[in-house]
């Protein structure tokens, strides 16, 4: 088989770590280099051209999702022209609707990775960024009157307890009481 064009490898590249990215949301770091590979529409044999390591992918792509999550909220400032409690709310009416609740491959790092963060020993780069992830989180969702880290974990917290209970009623019930709560608050 030829080689490929540095430009294909670039475009290979943003693939597994956008793929990455996704899968690692769905099923944790436990999901496969082959399998991973095989999503992303390439072979196992490639990962290794790409990536030193399974551990690099990860750092990689924890520190992708978290850039989108940025992205995502200076969208929110910029749709809502600066108007920061009218971006807040919109995110929080997103964060804990049942759309996100089933889409956890293309919703909030924050919940998604957090087990397997902790998980993780030593000073891993994807600690790092997810420590850094969570602050600006917080960050972006403080008030004048609120606690961002308060209001994180109201949402992170009914999230990840409405995906456990998913398909019952109480998983509803989580996201409206966490949505009724950071609502009346404000």
């Amino acid at each position: 088989m030829g080689r490929v064009s540095q430009a294909q490898a670039e475009e290979n590249r943003r693939r597994v770590v956008d793929t990455a990215s996704r899968l690692l949301r769905e099923q944790g770091t436990q999901v496969s280099v082959a399998d991973l590979m095989k999503a992303a529409g390439l072979t196992h044999g490639a990962f290794y051209k790409q990536f030193t390591s399974k551990e690099a992918l990860v750092d990689e792509a924890t520190a992708h999702a978290f850039a989108e999550l940025a992205r995502h909220h200076g969208a929110g400032l910029e749709r809502y022209e600066g108007q920061r409690e009218a971006a807040q709310q919109a995110l929080i009416d997103t964060y804990l609707s049942t759309e996100h609740r089933d889409d956890p491959g293309h919703g909030c790092p924050v919940a998604a990775l957090a087990t397997d963060i902790a998980r993780e020993g030593g000073e891993r780069e994807a600690r790092r960024v997810y420590t850094e992830g969570v602050a600006d989180f917080a960050g972006f969702l403080a008030t004048d009157d609120q606690d961002g880290i308060a209001r994180l974990c109201t949402l992170l917290g009914a999230l990840v307890l409405s995906r456990a209970t998913k398909g019952s009623p109480l998983s509803e019930e989580i996201l409206a009481a966490a949505h009724a709560a950071l609502t009346k608050a404000d």
